[in-house]
C-alpha cells in the first residue's frame, strides 16, 4: 500500500463510507447507541425471566427466553460495531445502556410467567418501534446497511412479542 494510501485510512473516526458528512454519522451513531442500550436492557431482562421462570409454562418460556437472549447478545456486538464503523464511540457502561434505554429495569418484585411474558412482549415491541426510527434514520441519510441492521431487527423483535404473547393466550 502506498504512503497516501495508508494515510487516506489512517484515522477510523473518519470513516469513507455512504454516509460522508460527520454530523449526520454521529447522529445515526447516537440512534445506534440508544437501541445498544434497549437491546442490553432487554437481554438483561430477557436472561433475568428465563432464570426466574416457574409454572405450567415453564419449559417453553424457558426455552424460548433462552434463545432470545442469545440472539439480543449477538446483536449488540453487531449495533455497536456497526457505531464503531461510522467513526463513533459505542457505549461501554450498564449505566449509559439504562440512560438512552425505553426498557425500564425490573422492580425485583417476583412475577408469574404470564406476567414475565407480558411485559417482554411489550419490551420487544418498545424495541421494534425504535428500530423502525433507526431504519428511517438511515434511510434519510442513505446508509443502506444501518437501514438493513435495523429493519432485520425490527422484524426479529416483532417476532419475539408475537411468539412470547402466543406462549401465554388462553
Amino acid at each position: 500500500m502506498t504512503a497516501v494510501l495508508k494515510a487516506d485510512f489512517a484515522n477510523e473516526n473518519e470513516p469513507r463510507i455512504s454516509v460522508t458528512d460527520n454530523a449526520d454519522r454521529e447522529r445515526l451513531a447516537g440512534a445506534l447507541r440508544e437501541v445498544v442500550g434497549d437491546t442490553y436492557m432487554l437481554l438483561a431482562k430477557t436472561q433475568g425471566y428465563h432464570w426466574n421462570v416457574s409454572g405450567p409454562l415453564f419449559l417453553s418460556i424457558h426455552e424460548l427466553t433462552e434463545s432470545q437472549y442469545r440472539d439480543l447478545f449477538e446483536a449488540a456486538d453487531d449495533l455497536a460495531e456497526r457505531a464503531r464503523a461510522l467513526g463513533e464511540a459505542a457505549p461501554t457502561s450498564y449505566a449509559q445502556f439504562a440512560k438512552t434505554s425505553v426498557i425500564e429495569d425490573d422492580d425485583g418484585k417476583p412475577k408469574t410467567a404470564g406476567e414475565m411474558v407480558d411485559a417482554l412482549a411489550t419490551d420487544n415491541e418498545r424495541c421494534a418501534r425504535r428500530f423502525l426510527e433507526v431504519s428511517n434514520l438511515a434511510e434519510d441519510l442513505g446508509d443502506k446497511v444501518t437501514e438493513d441492521m435495523a429493519i432485520a431487527r425490527m422484524r426479529q423483535h416483532e417476532q419475539n412479542a408475537w411468539m412470547l404473547r402466543a406462549t401465554s393466550a388462553d
